[in-house]
């Protein structure tokens, strides 16, 4: 007898939920994905233990037929594709026909539907992908599914569950990112007793974001607007051009966070994690702020269905671009300029809180530390009171009070206040950016280190050492640009001896070198002279800075491009060659520094992602005194 056989529907459900159903965020993506295709404009969520016991997703979508509700069940069963073409323009969420069954398969599910085209509606229970019943279901129009008891058959797949806090958190994060990409919908998601999320139809997307995360991000955040850009296509099989769209909101450099948690992406109005968007959102961010650091990004990509492949994943979270080198370049160059425009600037914003889905914490014991309370400590030196020497109280029923205020007499009118006190005349407030560099007044140092200025909108700090570093730096790319890096001669040649490793990266960069201002050459056995060196970096420092750029040479040549390879170049002899800190600087140089600061292109953070400028709004000042 032959060893191949073929699996029953049961081993085939329960395989085919390994790939689509991950964890309780699993479902609760499913089943959003089949209320938002079906039309729904309210969508209530509800989990128990982070979604191990329950998962109810309500909606007033469209509603099935009860032979719809079930032949849903059966694998590879959907309303969302009929032809095979149909694959190349999805146009809708979900289509793979195996979300329902695979969840059923796992699961104690109840399906509760009714269509507007019938008075009565069906209701389907299924127990581990078996049907236990279905019968009529009264209710009204719309779509409930509740799943119980998650994993119950497969105790393997159970055990890879993690926390309930970390489940709840990944739940929360999807209702967050779904209610960002469709501001006309309503979201509430409810864990137990707890509501996380609860948003209102808006009009438009700034307004989601408000109800969302609060104004102090919104605050922080820059509109892209809306930017198209048209590609020609032209091959053997077609000819003609596509467009491309991108909207959203994005962070300034100065916003630096610690992982990619705050980087929502869509396609088509998919959500996804792709690779050529991270990486065009990393490099549009390209010494504006630190390697390590992630901004907040909210981006929407729209094109033709026939550009994006979405049958790439069963779970349907990756796309594949037909042109992806110019979606990469075209979601770069958007960002790069927009935040070049705007040259957004750090300030002190007033807060409020943003919606509990959109913070929670990933784990119990991030959990335990926002929650925890210091207590002051017992009295260790009072004596334990025992009951019978306390004294005993007896209640007796007195007169009633005589009257404390008589609110016959008219209210005594308040303290005057000074006109000295009065707030201060405010006139529009100034747009939060870094164009008013060039209206600042400086007023003196901090510790030889910052400088303090005044200007129309406020009060500011600078460092000096991070804004005269971002001066050089695009002083010394526009200077290669043009083939006249200025040099400095040594009187003597400064000889650096190099490991083998290090030899071989010097060959490979020689060139570049030279064209950043170095005059060197081999001299003798891992020996190299050199004769020459960009001007204003000291003398001390020459030998620190070819150890620099060889260091960068050897972590990055192999996964860079040479613009790349010269943008770090640049940032090491900049700031090699920088005003230093604890350097007292007259009332000249002061004004010189921010006269150049404001004439550079990036002024918000120097070529390694440090912020240069705080803001303090003369509008929080006056909040901080108490005048308005």
């Amino acid at each position: 007898m032959g060893r191949i056989r073929v699996l029953s529907d049961t081993v085939a459900n329960k395989i085919a939920a390994g790939e689509v159903v991950e964890r309780p965020a699993s479902v609760v993506k499913e089943l959003i994905e089949n209320s938002l295709d079906a039309g729904a404009t309210e969508l209530r969520i509800e989990v128990e233990s982070g979604g191990r016991k329950l998962i109810r997703v309500a909606d007033n979508g469209c509603g099935m037929l009860r032979d719809d509700a079930l032949l849903a069940f059966e694998r590879h069963a959907t309303s969302k594709l009929s032809d095979v073409r149909d694959l190349l323009s999805i146009a809708t969420l979900g289509f793979r026909g195996e979300a329902l069954p695979s969840i059923a398969s796992v699961s104690r599910l109840v399906l509760e539907t009714r269509s507007a085209d019938e008075t009565t509606g069906a209701t389907v229970e299924i127990n581990g992908g078996k049907l236990l019943r279905c019968d009529e279901y009264p209710g009204p129009q719309g779509t409930t599914i509740a799943v119980r008891d998650l994993f119950f058959n497969v105790p393997a797949r159970k055990k890879f569950l993690r926390s309930d806090q970390t489940e709840l958190a990944h739940i929360a994060s999807l209702a967050t990112h779904y209610s960002l990409a469709h501001p006309q919908k309503s979201f509430q998601l409810r864990h137990g007793a707890n509501e996380l999320l609860d948003v209102t139809p808006v009009e438009t997307l700034r307004e989601r974001v408000y109800q969302v995360f609060g104004n102090q991000t919104l605050e922080e955040l820059i509109d892209l607007d809306f930017v198209e850009r048209e590609l020609e296509v032209v091959d053997a099989e077609e000819r003609g051009s596509r467009v491309f769209a991108l909207r959203g909101f994005v962070s300034g450099p100065q916003v630096q966070k610690l992982n990619r948690n705050s980087i929502f992406l869509f396609v088509n109005g998919r959500l996804i994690r792709d690779r050529v968007l991270l990486h065009s959102l990393s490099s549009a961010y390209h010494n504006l702020m630190p390697p390590a650091c992630y901004p907040f990004a909210l981006l929407f990509v729209d094109c033709d269905c026939e550009e994006v492949d979405v049958n790439v994943h069963p779970s349907k979270t990756e796309v594949r671009f037909r042109h992806g080198t110019f979606v990469h370049d075209f979601v770069r160059d958007a960002i790069r300029e927009r935040l070049i425009a705007a040259r957004p600037v750090s300030s002190i914003p007033i807060s409020t809180q943003p919606q509990a889905a959109a913070d929670l914490p990933f784990s119990d014991f991030t959990q335990r530390i926002e929650n925890q309370r210091f207590e002051p400590a017992p009295d260790i030196e009072a004596g334990v009171e025992r009951p019978e020497d306390l004294p005993v109280f007896t209640l007796k029923t007195g007169a009633a009070p005589e009257r404390r205020f008589d609110f016959s007499e008219p209210v005594p009118p308040a303290a005057h206040v000074p006109d000295t006190h009065g707030p201060l005349p405010l006139g529009a407030e100034p747009p939060q950016s870094l164009a008013s560099l060039s209206d600042l007044r400086p007023l003196g140092q901090i510790h030889d280190s910052f400088i303090i200025a005044a200007g129309r909108d406020g009060l500011w700090i600078i460092d000096q050492h991070v804004a005269h570093e971002r001066i050089l730096f695009e002083k010394v790319l526009r200077q290669q640009a043009q083939g006249r890096v200025e040099r400095q001669q040594l009187l003597m040649p400064i000889l650096i001896e190099l490991t083998a490793g290090q030899q071989i990266e010097y060959a490979q960069i020689a060139g570049e070198l030279d064209r950043a201002g170095f005059d060197s050459e081999p001299f003798g056995q891992r020996t190299i002279a050199v004769k020459g060196a960009p001007a204003g970096v000291g003398p001390g420092d020459i030998e620190k800075l070819v150890f620099e750029i060889l260091e960068i040479v050897e972590g990055e040549l192999p996964k860079v491009s040479v613009d790349d390879l010269r943008r770090a170049m640049a940032a090491s002899i900049a700031c090699r060659a920088a005003i230093k800190i604890n350097m007292r600087l007259d009332q000249a140089k002061m004004e010189w520094l921010l006269t150049q600061l404001a004439a550079t292109e990036c002024p918000m953070s120097c070529p390694h992602g440090r912020p240069i400028a705080l803001r303090y709004s003369t509008r929080d000042i006056l909040k901080s005194f108490h005048r308005i």
